[in-house]
């Protein structure tokens, strides 16, 4: 597929076929993203992947902290702003009443809401998951970096068929990831992602986009 259609065609996939993803298609994946741009050329990315046992046993750990109602970790850094304004507020909540829409969920059923999110930490069932770490002491530009990397992983992982779901979910069981991966003190876990074959029988809404004159500006000549 062209670049223009990996682009088009990603989105976060929420659930998954137990299909085995191949190492050397993650490899392969991995190893052409490694050219992805950062400032200097730091490649600030620290990433884990971790498939089969490994993540069997850390999405049954992850579970069993969710089963036993064990509060969330502390945040090594905040999401979104507390006060977040407009436009961004309104298309946070778009998305919220678009995803939860889909799966017939309305907005005051809490408890249906949460179960929904806890498939966070089964990945969705997807048979592969990464995990990428930037080293604490690093600023906002190599946070960006961060982003540039991630996004290529994902348009490579629909050049091979796959699917993927960036989770910053994870961060909040940051801890239990750690147990599993043992990354150095000196890094902070930014996000998860679900890697696998889409599972075509879960439905999903395709969330829109603004149009071009919100976001972006030409001043020609």
């Amino acid at each position: 597929m062209d670049v223009y259609e990996a682009v088009t065609s990603r989105r976060a996939v929420r659930g998954y076929t137990d299909r085995p993803v191949p190492r050397e298609v993650l490899e392969r994946v991995l190893s052409a993203a490694a050219w992805s741009p950062s400032g200097s050329n730091l490649q600030p990315w620290r990433a884990y992947v971790v498939t089969g046992q490994p993540l069997a046993e850390l999405k049954k750990r992850a579970g069993e902290r969710l089963a036993a109602g064990d509060p969330w970790d502390e945040r090594e850094y905040e999401t979104y702003p507390l006060a977040l304004k407009s436009p961004y507020r309104e298309r946070r909540f778009a998305f919220g009443e678009e995803r939860y829409g889909a799966l017939g969920i309305s907005r005051d059923d809490l408890e249906s809401r949460q179960r929904a999110a806890s498939a966070n930490w089964d990945c969705f069932g997807a048979p592969a998951a990464l995990f990428c770490y930037i080293d604490r002491d690093l600023g906002l530009p190599q946070w960006s970096d961060l982003g540039m990397y991630l996004q290529t992983v994902m348009l490579l992982l629909r050049a091979e068929g796959l699917h993927s779901c960036p989770q910053m979910a994870w961060s909040m069981y940051r801890k239990t990831v750690a147990e599993a991966l043992s990354p150095s003190d000196e890094l902070i876990l930014f996000c998860g992602m679900s890697i696998g074959f889409e599972d075509t029988t879960v439905s999903y809404v395709r969330t829109g986009r603004a149009p071009l004159g919100e976001t972006v500006t030409f001043v020609e000549g």
